[in-house]
């Protein structure tokens, strides 16, 4: 049987946090001129929105972001960019994710390894995954802010 859902205030209160955090974080990655600023809103919903503590959800993002962003511009810098180099560098980051005890932080890192190694960009590899971190920092920073602030109801 699928759940219903209604319009409460306890939604309400949900949907207006969530674009508090939202907003605050464009704005933010906006005045800092990050040049995807997108990705800063992106990870605000992705941390209050969650069903976990929100300080596991933004650490597994925070630390999957940096090794995303680092294997990435590796990669991207030293190896041609082809399908076999791709299923590589995804397989690395699992592994390496295995190995640094970050198994949960697995799914945001090869997003950001996606990100950089998929996604023609104008600028060098590191720029690329160092914007693609900071515009993720700004996302979650602000998401604790708010979730430290705002608590989400139970």
């Amino acid at each position: 049987m699928a759940k219903t859902y209604k319009l409460t205030l306890d939604t309400i209160l949900d949907a207006a946090r969530t674009t508090v955090a939202a907003v605050a974080s464009l704005l933010l990655a906006s005045l800092l001129k990050l040049p995807e600023s997108y990705w800063a809103p992106i990870s605000a919903i992705v941390i209050i929105q969650s069903t976990l503590n929100a300080k596991d959800v933004a650490w597994q993002r925070f630390a999957g972001t940096a090794l995303g962003a680092v294997l990435g511009a590796l990669i991207a810098t030293f190896l041609p960019s082809n399908a076999l180099v791709y299923a590589a560098a995804i397989f690395v980051c699992g592994a390496l994710c295995a190995l640094l005890r970050l198994r949960t932080a697995y799914r945001f890192a090869a997003i950001t390894l996606s990100i950089i190694l998929l996604i023609a960009h104008q600028s060098p590899a590191w720029i690329v995954a160092a914007h693609r971190f900071v515009e993720v920092s700004v996302g979650i920073a602000v998401a604790l802010v708010v979730a430290q602030l705002w608590p989400g109801r139970a």
